[in-house]
């Protein structure tokens, strides 16, 4: 992987990603580093965002069209999300028997080193009432 040096733009991506309430887009947060008088292209948004993705410190999910949003991660243990389709909610969820099963899969195909990621969606609660 990349270096991770503590550069001044992995700073300013970290610090206004923190700042955001919710999942925000890769464009969406270059828009508010701007707005806060940063200077950094939006390909840097994205390099930066992914070097904390892959460290854990960043939480992604995927929208129905495709877009990836990025959170800050405010739980240190792996974990995934439910999303609500329709206002953006998400709620975080421990997966247990998830965890369980994935390592099965992996031991019986002879993998280690495993990773996942599980994207769960669908209507919450709210949206359904309203």
């Amino acid at each position: 992987m990349a270096s991770t040096r503590n550069t001044a733009q992995r700073r300013e991506v970290i610090g206004v990603l923190s700042r955001v309430q919710g999942f925000v887009s890769a464009q969406d947060l270059h828009t508010l580093i701007v707005k806060n008088g940063g200077h950094i292209a939006l390909a840097t948004v994205y390099t930066q965002l992914k070097k904390w993705v892959d460290t854990g410190d960043v939480d992604v999910v995927m929208t129905d069209r495709g877009e990836s949003l990025y959170r800050r991660c405010v739980v240190d243990v792996h974990h995934h999300h439910l999303a609500c389709r329709n206002c953006g909610a998400i709620v975080e969820v421990d997966t247990p028997e998830l965890e369980s099963w994935a390592q099965d899969i992996a031991k019986r195909f002879g993998y280690r080193d495993l990773r996942h990621v599980l994207e769960l969606n669908g209507i919450c609660p709210k949206c359904q009432t309203a």
